[in-house]
């Protein structure tokens, strides 16, 4: 998933994931602002999965074989 940063007016870090509605972390640095909205995301992912909703990203980081 593609995350997009810019820098606010105010000199922090926003990132963002759009395929994640909602899915945004300001930060004092880049990396900070990066750091924050991947984790963000991965909690994000794992909620959906506990309730059942399919992830079509995942479908090739977990399988079970046959």
């Amino acid at each position: 998933m593609n995350i997009e940063i810019e820098r606010e007016e105010d000199g922090r870090w926003i990132a963002e994931v759009p395929d994640l509605p909602g899915v945004m972390a300001y930060g004092q640095s880049q990396e900070e602002a990066i750091s924050k909205v991947k984790a963000l995301g991965l909690r994000v992912l794992a909620d959906h999965l506990e309730h059942g909703e399919k992830i079509p990203e995942l479908r090739d980081v977990f399988a079970v074989p046959a």
